[in-house]
C-alpha cells in the first residue's frame, strides 16, 4: 500500500495545502479529508490521480480545512460513484450542503455513510475500524486500518492522542499523529491552547504506545525547507521508532 500526502498543513497555511492524504493499492484510492477548497483538485492533478478514480472518502470532522474540498469532488465526479464516510454530524452537514449547492445533481451516485464509534467497514479491500477520538472541540473520528500481513495504520485525526483511544492505537504498525510545531516554538504558536501537539508530544505518545513507525502531519509551514530536518532532530530525542515528516506530495510505501 502507498500513502500519498496531498497536504500536510494546518488550517491557516498558504504555501502548503491543508492536511489530507490518499491510500493507494491495486488501482483503488481511499481519501482521508479533502482540505478547504478546490486546491484538492490541484493536489490530485499533481499526484496523477483523476477525481473520478476516487470512490471512497473519509471526513474526520466538520472543520472547513478538512471538509470543504469534498464539495469539489462531488462537482467533478458527477455520475461517478462516490462513497463518503463520516460520523453523523458531518453526514448531516454534507447532506444539506450538497442539495443546496448542487440542486441539479442527483444523489443516486453519492452515498453518505454515517459510521459509528467502534464500527468496522471494508474499504478498498481492507477492514477499517472507525473510532471517536474524544475531541475537546468538534466531534471527530479517526480510524484503524488493517493493511495486510498483520500490519495496521492508525489515523488520529488532527488532535492529540486521548488515553480513551488506547485500544485502537497501542502497538500500531504506522501511527499518523498531528504535530503543530516544534516544542521549542510552543511559546510562539501555543498549540495546547488550540488542542494541538508539539513534535515532542507526538513522539512521546508514540514511544508510550509502542508504535513501530510514526508519521507527523497538520504542521506549521514557517520553518519552510528546514521543517523536515528540525522536526526529525527534535523527534528523535523522544522516540526511537522510525519517524517520517513528509512534505506535500511526498509518497510513502507502507
Amino acid at each position: 500500500m502507498e500513502l500519498i500526502m496531498l497536504g500536510t498543513g494546518h488550517a491557516g497555511v498558504t504555501e502548503s495545502y491543508n492536511t489530507c492524504f490518499l491510500l493507494h493499492e491495486n488501482n483503488q484510492y481511499f481519501l482521508t479529508d479533502t482540505g478547504g477548497g478546490n486546491g484538492i483538485l490541484r493536489q490530485l492533478k499533481r499526484a496523477g490521480v483523476s477525481p473520478r478514480d476516487i470512490h471512497d472518502v473519509f471526513i474526520t470532522h466538520r472543520h472547513t480545512d478538512h471538509l470543504l474540498g469534498v464539495l469539489w469532488l462531488v462537482r467533478m465526479t458527477r455520475g461517478s460513484l462516490l462513497r463518503i464516510y463520516a460520523h453523523d454530524e458531518v453526514i448531516h452537514i454534507l447532506s444539506k450542503m450538497i442539495v443546496m449547492l448542487y440542486p441539479d445533481t442527483g444523489m443516486e451516485n453519492i452515498e453518505l455513510i454515517a459510521v459509528q464509534d467502534g464500527e468496522t467497514r471494508s474499504v478498498i479491500g481492507h477492514d477499517i475500524m472507525f473510532f471517536d477520538i474524544h475531541s475537546h472541540k468538534a466531534k471527530q473520528f479517526g480510524y484503524k486500518m488493517e493493511i495486510g500481513g498483520g500490519q495496521t495504520l492508525t489515523c488520529l485525526g488532527d488532535e492529540p492522542y486521548s488515553p480513551l483511544c488506547y485500544p485502537y492505537v497501542h502497538g500500531s504498525t504506522w501511527l499518523m499523529h498531528e504535530a503543530f510545531c516544534l516544542e521549542a516554538e510552543s511559546g510562539k504558536y501555543n498549540p495546547h491552547r488550540i488542542a494541538h501537539s508539539t513534535v515532542k508530544d507526538a513522539c512521546e505518545n508514540a514511544a508510550m504506545l509502542e508504535v513501530e513507525h510514526l508519521i507527523l502531519y497538520h504542521m506549521e509551514e514557517k520553518t519552510g525547507a528546514d521543517r523536515k530536518r528540525l522536526y526529525t532532530e527534535e523527534g528523535r530525542q523522544y522516540c526511537s521508532c522510525p519517524l517520517f515528516v513528509p512534505d506535500d506530495m511526498e509518497r510513502l510505501k507502507l
